[in-house]
């Protein structure tokens, strides 16, 4: 079996983050931080880390601020020069030239449409998406993980992370089969099932590597849960068709697209740094005190 490497990703950044209004009403939810870096910088270099070569955003208006992010900025960089100061910090933020790309979902018409958009970039290539509300915290990261799978198996791969079952209304859903240590066979695909009808309490958490012939299903999309295109629905007709596998994964997980997981996100990693670590744990036994 021939396997072709990974080296494109795909980040639909597209949505308005209304559910953080107002803080997102002239800044992308994108760039919101946990602690001193944007959800969008963790999950590019989690793409980078697992080999990714080249990254391309979907894009909507108002998402200036996350292209400059990634762009050169030589009014800071001569400052910081001129004030002695490190570049550190911002090193390793630009990427090379022709990476990342981007392209505009000009309609909110779902997470299958965001990925479709990408599809002439994507060309007849595997890739990955990668949804940077959902930040993924292992060593290595979830799509390294992921990657290592899919390069025994070929096909599909798609993260997988066991949820309470009062929760798995909310997502999309693995319908499992056989099992071989932290890699299940995915034998079926819901999204969002009603309360008590979900196959299994495994949710897909935000990861995907996928072969390009979702990208033709897509072509002809039907609207599923919520009224949109659902990515979900369009995977789950290449099982049976392609080698299809769900990772779980040997990390921790925070959903960044809710105002509480944003805040736990916060604190974890504000905890876990070496720097502000002690000083952060000091306020937070004295608040709950």
């Amino acid at each position: 079996m021939s396997i072709k490497p990974l080296r494109k990703a795909v980040f639909p950044v597209a949505g308005l983050g209304t559910r953080f209004l107002p803080a997102t009403k002239a800044m992308p939810k994108e760039m919101l931080t946990v602690v001193d870096k944007p959800l969008i910088q963790y999950a590019v270099e989690e793409a980078l880390e697992a080999g990714i070569e080249q990254i391309i955003f979907v894009t909507g208006r108002g998402k200036s601020a996350l292209e400059d992010h990634f762009d050169i900025s030589y009014e800071l960089e001569a400052t910081l020069k001129d004030r002695g100061k490190s570049l550190a910090a911002i090193e390793g933020i630009r990427q090379k030239p022709g990476s990342p790309v981007y392209v505009r979902q000009q309609e909110p018409l779902g997470l299958g449409h965001a990925v479709w958009c990408a599809r002439e970039i994507v060309g007849d290539e595997p890739f990955a998406v990668l949804l940077p509300d959902e930040l993924m915290v292992g060593q290595p990261g979830l799509l390294a993980q992921m990657v290592e799978v899919y390069q025994r198996t070929g096909g599909n791969v798609i993260g997988a992370l066991e949820i309470p079952a009062e929760q798995t209304d909310k997502y999309g859903i693995i319908s499992p089969g056989a099992r071989d240590g932290r890699v299940v066979e995915v034998a079926a695909l819901v999204e969002k099932p009603a309360l008590g009808t979900a196959p299994s309490n495994l949710m897909i958490p935000g990861r995907y590597i996928l072969q390009p012939e979702v990208m033709k299903i897509l072509d002809n999309p039907v609207r599923g849960a919520g009224g949109e295109i659902q990515l979900t629905d369009a995977m789950a007709q290449l099982i049976g068709q392609q080698p299809f596998s769900g990772v779980m994964f040997d990390g921790q997980r925070y959903d960044c697209g809710d105002k509480a997981g944003y805040i736990q996100a916060n604190l974890a990693l504000a905890l876990a740094r070496d720097d502000i670590g002690p000083v952060v744990r000091d306020f937070a036994r004295q608040l709950l005190a």
